[in-house]
């Protein structure tokens, strides 16, 4: 008899509902997240169970596990899932009863779950997307700072390019110290974030093969070699 999971996973704990093909659950059964004792409870579920995974943050190793195991793990949506339970009354063994019967009903609203090994990889452009992030807002920073002082650079397009690096260090003695030294130190994290972003872009073209969908995505304007595999990526 086939045997239909839920699990409502927490940060620190999932809490598991095991229910049969009449619709019977047992007891809900709370396992803290120890690998050891995580590993200990898939052993105990039939080989191959489907087990329906409420979304959350730290979802990667518990499919793993999951995966190892031998059984099935499929991911729920978790906001179209809470729509579809209905509960007003949520508990973690309510929630977790819900997503079996989803399952077991064949209407659980799930989302793609990458491969090991794409997981893995696309935490590298993640890691860019969030460095550009930063570097834009040091940006920002030292821009808007310029503008308390009325400090303009005329003529060069770009102050933190080569030539426009020149100008801005000779400007910046015309801030007042505490402030002048703030901006003297964004501008050695711009840097370094800079440094991160090519070592980021570099690791990315090693170890990202170019699939014929991203040669069809570069193809749309706008839309170069590192956005083609963060697109790619995400979306598989």
């Amino acid at each position: 008899m086939t045997k239909y999971i839920g699990c409502d996973a927490h940060k620190r704990y999932s809490v598991f509902a095991v229910m049969n093909e009449r619709g019977q659950t047992g007891s809900s059964i709370r396992v803290d997240h120890d690998r050891g004792l995580f590993r200990h409870f898939l052993r105990t579920l039939p080989p191959g169970s489907p087990i329906a995974v409420e979304t959350m943050g730290s979802w990667y190793w518990m499919i793993d596990e999951m995966e190892k195991a031998g059984h099935r793990p499929i991911l729920a949506h978790a906001g179209k899932a809470k729509l579809m339970m209905g509960q007003i009354n949520k508990t973690d063994k309510l929630d977790a009863r819900a997503l079996a019967l989803l399952l077991r009903n064949g209407t659980l609203p799930s989302v793609w779950i990458p491969p090991g090994e794409l997981r893995d990889k696309r935490e590298l452009p993640r890691l860019r997307m969030t460095l550009v992030r930063i570097r834009t807002m040091l940006k920002n920073r030292i821009h808007a700072t310029l503008a308390k002082y009325a400090i303009q650079i005329q003529d060069i397009s770009d102050i933190f390019g080569k030539s426009g690096r020149l100008v801005l260090r000779n400007r910046l003695r015309e801030l007042p110290p505490q402030t002048r030294r703030s901006v003297e130190g964004e501008l050695i994290l711009l840097d370094q974030v800079g440094d991160q972003v090519q070592l980021c872009e570099k690791q990315i073209k090693e170890v990202v093969l170019t699939t014929p969908a991203m040669m069809l995505l570069m193809t749309l304007p706008g839309v170069g070699p590192i956005l083609a595999v963060v697109i790619a990526m995400e979306i598989g």
